[in-house]
């Protein structure tokens, strides 16, 4: 059985059936309105580029992408700068580059170098209160630019990572509690702010901003015409759908935030409890790789990306059952977008660079 969990084969295999079902429905994207219309045919750009990074990246020298993980930080960091004066606006969020044929997103290659970073930072530091403070920081920075576009998601990822590598971390645990007074002193001002002060709160983090914290920390996932839609395609989807090249119902940004919703009133429950499956297995292989390695680097990598990526899962589906407000999530390698996939794919290769070392 630990030969068969093992097996790379149970990743490609997830891996592939998830990217055949993502076209099938960006065909039925075309369908759906003219904007979709060159969606498959990019996306299928997309995959084919992410396979030969992913091919590239797991036959070179590891160490040597190891090595300079602060000028990859450093060069995303730049980025975010730059994206804010030259980004493309879309639906009031300033965070893509565009590039002509597609749109590039500094905050999703931030995910990546951030997590290589904290990383070899956790690795060459003593465990004690001012390696928290170097996360903190670290962290702070992109955190801070991010804010700025506003991209509520991708704050709330970079937060996760540095938790992630804090905890995993042979920290003692004292400074933690310090840590968790610091936070709670921070959260009782904000909701002071929000109770009594409102006006002075979005005068000091911007109006859109504030809304989209306020869904957040109050819970919200108030009834939205996309939700609406696509809880009404879900709640109506037959056994296998409405077919290739057919759509029930539109739903606004049906190929990326609701790709689950989409997919499933395109190729019906079936097909949703494929999709479920195929990211159970790939969820199930990268655990049980990361509680065989032994080596610390290699562990922080993998348990900061299976964080993500299983976040990213988790938060992309609750949003499209409406348990969860809508922030603006894709849902790795099904979702139409060329920067989550090429970066999920190097991600990829990295960690499987790391496997074929054998470091144990």
């Amino acid at each position: 059985m630990k030969k068969v969990i093992n097996s790379n084969y149970i990743l490609y295999i997830s891996l592939f059936i998830i990217m055949l079902i993502s076209l099938l429905n960006m065909q039925n994207a075309s369908v759906l309105s003219s904007l979709y219309q060159h969606n498959l045919i990019k996306q299928i750009i997309f995959y084919v580029i992410g396979l030969i990074i992913l091919l590239v990246i797991s036959k070179i020298n590891i160490n040597l992408i190891l090595k300079y993980s602060f000028y990859y930080y450093l060069f995303s960091i730049i980025l975010l700068i730059l994206v804010l004066f030259f980004g493309k606006n879309i639906n009031g969020s300033t965070a893509w580059f565009d590039l002509g044929f597609f749109s590039f997103q500094p905050s999703e290659l931030t995910k990546l170098t951030l997590t290589l970073y904290l990383t070899d930072v956790v690795c060459k530091n003593k465990p004690n209160f001012i390696l928290i403070l170097k996360v903190l920081i670290i962290t702070l920075i992109p955190s801070i630019l991010v804010f700025l576009e506003p991209d509520t998601g991708a704050i709330i990822f970079y937060c996760l990572i540095a938790l992630v590598v804090l905890i995993v971390a042979p920290i003692k645990r004292y400074w933690f509690l310090i840590l968790a007074f610091l936070i709670l002193c921070l959260i009782i001002a904000f909701i002071l702010l929000y109770i009594y002060k409102r006006d002075l709160l979005i005068d000091l983090i911007g109006t859109s901003f504030f809304y989209r914290v306020e869904r957040l920390i109050t819970f919200k996932t108030e009834s939205s015409y996309q939700l609406e839609n696509a809880l009404v395609v879900m709640g109506s989807a037959t056994l296998f759908g409405s077919g290739l090249n057919k759509v029930s119902l539109y739903i606004p940004e049906a190929p990326t935030d609701f790709i689950f919703a989409f997919n499933i009133g395109n190729f019906g429950i079936i097909s949703g409890l494929i999709v479920l499956i195929c990211y159970f297995l790939i969820d199930i292989f990268l655990l049980n790789k990361y509680f065989v390695i032994k080596n610390k680097k290699i562990k922080l990598v993998l348990i900061s990306f299976i964080s993500i990526f299983f976040f990213q899962q988790f938060i992309n589906i609750g949003m499209n059952l409406g348990l969860l407000p809508i922030i603006g999530i894709p849902l790795p390698f099904l979702s139409y977008g060329g920067s989550t996939i090429i970066i999920y794919f190097i991600f990829l290769g990295i960690i499987l660079n790391l496997f074929k070392k054998n470091i144990y």
